[in-house]
This record gives structure tokens, sequence and C-alpha cells, in this order.
């Protein structure tokens, strides 16, 4: 199977955890006490369902098909104090960089960042109280205990925003993916036509003295993403987790550099204002196709204040220049 099926980066699961157990309502008996005091245990909590960080984990894809998780129900107590056994609790392993949410009201419920971090997804129900909870000094064999509490069950939505150091935003067609396959291992597919990158592809870029960063090609943005046109708003929510935004735009776009620049960082403001914070770079792709005298001309119409860099990922042009720019970036934000 191809990265693009199987990376999978939003499950919606049922999540139902277990009831609580009973307590229980004994009165002590043997053979030496006819009429004993109370002396029934609490039941056992219900299973809860579980979220847990795991860094060896990329994607979703594992839960993809797990549509119900059901935790184990808490047992009853039992008499001398005993209490029930806790339910069995379900665990879910998540990448880092996993969000959980309510299906329901889309409230997100928390955000799971390191490895072997466990949140807890739904709560099991409490056990309920043994009868030698209610004994009193004037109210001595109370005959009843608690019922167990029911267990929760909802819709959960688990969604995995990429953590990566630099990504890539561009229109289709700019050369993110050639890049990501020159500076890295990525294998991303590739080919000359718009939306041939629909899944984000992640790749790690060696750098100077055994050093690495994580690159990832988001699939392109289009005019209008940040309202769901195309693939818009699915593929805008990776870009919140890069620590340094990447704009490449290709030496033969049909508008000048700064317009296509300034169309995708509009996009990104309609769709979340706070990335306009992020450092940005910007990388003029496709520039083995021209000359000198073209690319000085070209440099005057760049955006101001901003480092920029012509590349040509086929000709390995610029390629050393923009790693250097993009590790200072990186480390400024670290």
């Amino acid at each position: 199977m191809s990265q693009g099926s199987n990376f999978v980066d939003y499950v919606k699961i049922c999540c139902r955890s277990g009831h609580g157990g009973a307590g229980s309502a004994h009165l002590h008996r043997d053979k030496f006490t006819a009429m004993g005091g109370p002396d029934g245990g609490d039941g056992g909590r219900g299973g809860h369902v579980i979220v847990k960080g795991n860094a060896q984990l990329w994607t979703l894809l594992h839960l993809k098909y797990r549509k119900h998780v059901i935790a184990g129900d808490g047992d009853s107590g039992g008499s001398s104090q005993k209490s029930g056994k806790t339910g069995r609790d379900e665990i879910l392993e998540v990448p880092l960089g996993t969000i959980a949410k309510n299906a329901e009201t889309d409230e997100i419920l928390f955000e799971i960042t390191q490895d072997g971090e466990t949140r807890i997804l739904t709560d099991g129900g409490r056990g309920g109280l043994g009868n030698w909870h209610f004994k009193t000094s004037t109210f001595q064999t109370p005959r009843f205990a608690q019922p167990g509490e029911d267990g929760q069950e909802q819709w959960n939505v688990l969604e995995l925003k990429l953590l990566a150091d630099v990504g890539l935003v561009g229109f289709p067609n700019a050369g993110k993916s050639t890049l990501l396959s020159v500076v890295s291992a990525a294998k991303p597919e590739i080919a000359n036509y718009a939306f041939t990158t629909l899944v984000p592809n992640l790749g790690i870029v060696a750098y100077r003295d055994n050093r690495s960063f994580v690159m990832a090609d988001i699939p392109g943005i289009i005019e209008g993403a940040s309202q769901g046109k195309g693939l818009g708003i699915r593929f805008l929510r990776h870009i919140e987790r890069n620590s340094v935004l990447l704009f490449m735009v290709p030496a033969d776009t049909t508008r000048t550099i700064k317009e296509e620049y300034e169309i995708l960082l509009n996009e990104l403001n309609e769709y979340n204002p706070e990335l306009m914070h992020k450092p940005r770079l910007l990388a003029v792709t496709k520039s083995d196709m021209l000359d000198e005298e073209l690319q000085e001309d070209m440099k005057k119409e760049l955006p101001e204040d901003m480092p920029a860099v012509f590349i040509s990922s086929v000709a390995q042009k610029g390629i050393s220049e923009l790693k250097d720019m993009l590790w200072t970036e990186i480390n400024k934000e670290r």
C-alpha cells in the first residue's frame, strides 16, 4: 500500500465505558456470630476508555476500522468488605499531536503531545458503596448498598495534526513534493498536474553534523481553501503545527511572485490568523529556467522583509542555502 492510502489523520469512534459494580449489602455471619454487622464491600469501577501517546506511531490507521470501543464492567462487592474487581480499561494508542474531540459538540477535550502520556477519553462508572459505609451509631445494620453508576457512551473524534519543523505552503504543482524527495528519503508521488499530493508527506531532512529536521509537504492550497473549497480545510489544519512555514512559488507562475505569495498568505489568514505569527521563508522554485539577469529582475518583485532563496530541486540549485536558512529559523523558534 502506498503512503497515501495509509495516511489516516481522522477517525470517529463510539466509546462505551464500563458500568460500575454494585456495592454489597452483606451482613457478617460465621459459626460464632449469628447476627453480625454490615460487611458488604464496594463495587469495582467500570473500565475507562483511555488514549495513550506512542512516539512510534505516525498515523491513526490502526483505529480506522475500529468503530466501537467497549470497556469492561466492574464486579460487585463481596462479603468481608471485599471490593469488586475494576473493569478492564480499553487503551487506544495514538501518535503524538493527536487531538480528542467530542463528535457532537466539536469541543476539544485534550491533546496528546508526550510519549506514554495517558488521558481518559470516557470515564467508567463509579462502583457502588457497600452497606458498611452506611452504618451509624443509631443505625447498626443497614440492609442496602449503592448500585454502581452506569458507564457512558459517546462518539469521539481523534484527529492528528502533523508535528513538523517546516511546513511547505504553495499552490498545487509548486514543486513541494519534488523538493521533499530531493532533501529527504521521502518518496512522494510526483506528477506535473494539480492535486497529485492528496495526503501530507513527511520527510526527515539530514543537515550538517548528523543533525536533522522534519519537513511536511502539505497538499496544495487553492484560492478559497479556507472556505472549505477543494481539499482545503482538512489539510490547512496540518500547517498549524509547523514551527516554520516555507512558501513555495514557481518561477514560471502566471502572476508575479509577490501576488502569488499574498494569495497564499491570505488563505492562511482567513483560515487561522494565528498562523500569521509563524516565521516565514520564501523559495522561488524551478529557477533553473532563469538566467542571472532575469533572476535579478525578479528579486526586485519579491515581498519585502522576508528571507528568500531561488532554488531548483532538479538542478540542486540553492538547496544547501535553503537548508541553512531553515535550520537558522527553526532554532530561533526552539
